[in-house]
């Protein structure tokens, strides 16, 4: 299997290894995350073994947030980025946390709001395709782990170079090409006969999670998503592998 290198050019993408009409490629999205929402916490930390926490941690890090900003995390899912980032920003400053599905965001809402946040968290259910906000809008964005999941990327950050302010920063956080044959051998062998395991324990759903990893492996690789961002129009894009290459963070800027 190739990973999806552009935009979508007939009437059928990937979901997973198999191929489906375009049109249905959101809507089964959909499904696997409605199905992971209420376990979505507790199987990123199995599934990692707690490192999603380190690798998050580098990207707030990276972003080094001012107060008074305004910050857009899409696919922002449970909040761990959003929380970070509403921290920082200060009680001038504004975050919205941004996710396609309902649940993921209902999850995100009421852990933010048992941890006091709600007064610098917006909420908004959005596709990153289309994103309904101004142009010129924020300072940053971020997109941890979701944007495999985007049936059209070009699109999308399209969508996001638009609504960034002049020098604003894009930071996208995903699964991509392991670099390091030995580690990439035993990541196949985890991701395709142990985290279905996983997945059928803990969240009662092996199918979801057979999904997940199919998705990483059909996501463009590190310089193919770099060339991808400059085709859209960012600029001084760079990425960083993290843990080999098992997650890479890809940065750009909007001039």
């Amino acid at each position: 299997m190739s990973p999806e290198t552009s935009s979508p050019t007939s009437d059928s993408t990937h979901f997973g290894f198999q191929q489906v009409p375009l049109a249905e490629k959101a809507e089964r999205v959909r499904g696997v995350f409605d199905s992971v929402a209420k376990n979505y916490d507790v199987m990123n930390d199995l599934m990692s073994l707690g490192i999603h926490r380190l690798w998050k941690a580098w990207v707030i890090a990276q972003a080094g947030v001012r107060a008074g900003w305004q910050v857009l995390d899409l696919a922002g899912g449970t909040g761990d980025l959003a929380a970070a980032f509403a921290r920082q920003v200060g009680a001038q400053g504004q975050v919205v946390l941004a996710d396609i599905n309902d649940k993921m965001l209902s999850v995100g809402r009421d852990r933010l709001l048992d941890k006091g946040l709600s007064n610098r968290i917006q909420f908004a259910q959005v596709n990153a395709e289309c994103l309904p906000f101004a142009n010129n809008s924020f300072h940053l964005m971020t997109m941890a782990f979701g944007l495999r999941n985007v049936t059209d990327k070009s699109a999308a950050l399209a969508s996001m170079l638009r609504c960034l302010k002049p020098g604003g920063r894009l930071l996208v956080l995903e699964f991509s090409e392991v670099r390091l044959p030995l580690l990439r051998q035993l990541y196949d062998l985890y991701s395709f006969q142990i985290l279905p395991r996983l997945g059928e324990w803990v969240a009662k759903d092996a199918d979801s999670y057979r999904y997940l990893a199919e998705s990483i492996r059909m996501h463009p690789n590190q310089p193919t998503l770099q060339a991808m961002m400059e085709q859209a129009g960012f600029e001084q894009c760079q990425y960083y592998n993290l843990s080999g290459g098992i997650v890479a963070v890809h940065s750009g800027y909007k001039c």
